[in-house]
């Protein structure tokens, strides 16, 4: 697949060794958010792996609603403990995002399966060219027991889901593990709640057209004594609803025209018998059907409509989001050459 439908980077693996500090060219200010619940046995080795990889690092750990240790953890380790009662990762994302101040953010689960060390090289990729998401792809190597048969699945279905829906298809649009610009972060506009948090992210950079990229990196098996919390079926509808109504919010054209042009046949599949009828008769037999195919056809045209309303709708909401985005002021690649 061409990753260049959606970055407009993409480049290999570094080899790095541990303790390495970040290399020339990372932001000044870096915050690693760690949105984690009940990850008491693993958030400590996570935090101190990032400590290792980003010495100057702030590294905030968000409880949600824990029933374990996972805060006292997290804090023992050295990291910033702050609570989210709200559950849903995208509840504490959105908070993250409004309360912490950096240039640079690291976006990383808490269940120890990604790699630290390639943390350095995407915030390389970030500062140097100046993108605003630099995603990491799981590559989980000969570890296959790191992705369940169903997740690996569903994600290249969703993956080709939205290439199909939005134009351009990313690798992996389930990935954790990000690396975000403050001016992206500071102008996304979070809605959702859930899992579906990293497809409001993709669709997002995608309909503004931001510069993004992504970089393969390991991907490691969940610890036995750290479950999943993602629920496979529940989980996996509502992301497949939230990707529609984006499409819809996103695209309204393209999804009322879908609509207007089913409910146009559908009428014309009723309705053509009744047509022919009248025509060779003068008569209409089946009026409850002329009733309904009239209905259809009716419906279809209101579609339409909606959909060049709304699409004018969507064009001001774009714009919005652009004046937003510009409004926060882009780190100087000269400053950060400095620090």
């Amino acid at each position: 697949m061409d990753r260049a439908k959606l970055s407009s980077i993409s480049m290999p693996m570094p080899e790095a060794t541990a303790g390495e500090a970040v290399a020339p060219g990372a932001p000044i200010d870096v915050a690693v958010l760690i949105p984690c619940r009940n990850e008491a046995a693993t958030i400590a080795r996570v935090v101190r792996d990032f400590q290792a990889a980003l010495a100057d690092a702030r590294i905030y750990v968000y409880d949600n609603g824990s029933s374990d240790l996972t805060g006292e953890a997290a804090a023992a380790a050295g990291a910033i403990v702050r609570r989210e009662a709200r559950r849903g990762k995208g509840e504490v994302l959105r908070r993250m995002f409004a309360e912490v101040e950096a240039d640079a953010y690291v976006m990383v689960d808490g269940d120890a399966t990604y790699d630290a060390q390639s943390v350095r090289r995407m915030l390389q990729v970030l500062t140097s060219t100046g993108c605003d998401m630099v995603t990491a792809v799981r590559d989980e190597g000969a570890q296959t027991a790191a992705y369940r048969r169903g997740h690996r699945l569903g994600n290249r279905l969703f993956n080709r889901l939205l290439g199909f829906l939005f134009g351009s298809q990313p690798t992996d649009m389930f990935s954790g593990y990000r690396v975000l610009a403050r001016r992206f972060v500071k102008s996304f506009p979070a809605a959702s709640t859930g899992f579906e948090i990293e497809t409001e992210l993709t669709v997002h950079a995608l309909q503004q057209r931001l510069p993004t990229a992504e970089i393969p990196t390991p991907y490691f098996a969940r610890p036995p004594e750290s479950p999943s919390k993602l629920a496979t079926y529940r989980d996996g509808t509502r992301i497949l609803l939230a990707t529609f109504l984006l499409f819809k919010d996103e695209r309204p054209l393209s999804f009322f025209s879908v609509l207007g042009v089913a409910l146009a046949l559908t009428g014309l599949v009723l309705g053509i018998d009744v047509v022919r009828e009248f025509m060779r008769t003068g008569l209409v037999p089946r009026l409850p059907t002329a009733i309904l195919a009239s209905g259809l056809m009716i419906l279809s045209f209101l579609a339409f409509s909606c959909g060049l309303i709304l699409d004018s709708v969507a064009r001001g909401r774009r714009e919005l989001k652009r004046l937003a985005y510009l409004a926060v002021r882009a780190p100087s690649h000269d400053d950060v050459r400095d620090a």
